[in-house]
C-alpha cells in the first residue's frame, strides 16, 4: 500500500495528522507493507523569504484572516490542546513564521535518499515545538544534517532550481487530485482522507484501502 501525504512545515493540523496516521498504522496487520512518500504544499507562498523583525503566529493569522489578536490566540489555544492529546508540544509563542520554499527544497532532497519521513518529523517539531526559523539556511542544513543529510548536498539543494520544480510538480500534482489544503492523505490513489481526522476514521481507510487492492 501506498500513502501520499500532501503537506506544509508550517502547518499545524499535518503534524496532528501524522500522528494519527502513525497511531492508526500501530493497529494495522499490513503496516510492513506500508510505503509512506511526503509530497510538497505551501499553505502561503507569498511568505517573504526574510523578515526585518520576526514574525509571530498569532500576528500573522490574524492579518491574514481578518481577526482580531485575541480570536487568533484562541483558536491556536485549541490547536495546542489537539496536538497535546497525540503527545504534541506546541509551543506557538515561539512560532517564527517563515516561507517553507527552501525546507521543501530539503525535503525533495531527503525523498531522495528516502529519509522524507525522518526530515518532515525533525522539521515539523523544529517549527512547532522549538521556534526555530525554517527559512534559515543555517537552520535547515543543522536539521537536515540531523535527518542525515550532507551539508553540501542541502546547501546544493536549496540553492536548485530543480529542487525548486520538484517542489511546484508536487503543488500541482496535488491540485490535479482536488487538493485544496493540508493535511491530504492519498491511499493507493484510491481513497483520501482531508484534514487531521480522527485517528478511527485512519484505521477504516487503511482497512479499506487493503480490501480493496
Amino acid at each position: 500500500m501506498k500513502i501520499e501525504i500532501w503537506s506544509d512545515i508550517m502547518c499545524p493540523f499535518c503534524y496532528i495528522g501524522k500522528r494519527h496516521l502513525e497511531k492508526a498504522l500501530e493497529t494495522f496487520p499490513g503496516r510492513d507493507s506500508v510505503e509512506i512518500t511526503w509530497k510538497s504544499y505551501q499553505l502561503d507562498p507569498t511568505i517573504p523569504m526574510s523578515f526585518e523583525e520576526p514574525v509571530g503566529v498569532y500576528e500573522y493569522l490574524a492579518d491574514r484572516k481578518g481577526w482580531s489578536l485575541e480570536q487568533s490566540e484562541q483558536m491556536h489555544e485549541r490547536v495546542v490542546e489537539m496536538a497535546a492529546s497525540v503527545g504534541l508540544e506546541y509551543n506557538f509563542d515561539k512560532a517564527v513564521v517563515a516561507n517553507s520554499l527552501y525546507a521543501h527544497r530539503v525535503i525533495q532532497l531527503a525523498k531522495e535518499k528516502g529519509l522524507d519521513d525522518a526530515i518532515e518529523e525533525i522539521f515539523f517539531r523544529a517549527y512547532f515545538t522549538e521556534g526555530r526559523d525554517l527559512a534559515s539556511v543555517s537552520e535547515l542544513v543543522a536539521l537536515g544534517e540531523e535527518a542525515g543529510l550532507a551539508e553540501a548536498d542541502i546547501r546544493a539543494a536549496i540553492a536548485s532550481e530543480e529542487y525548486a520544480y520538484r517542489v511546484s510538480q508536487d503543488i500541482q500534482e496535488g491540485v490535479n487530485l482536488g487538493v485544496r489544503g493540508v493535511p491530504f492523505f492519498v491511499f493507493d490513489r484510491k481513497y483520501g482522507i482531508s484534514g487531521a481526522e480522527p485517528i478511527q476514521v485512519f484505521i477504516d481507510t487503511l482497512n479499506q484501502t487493503q480490501d480493496a487492492s
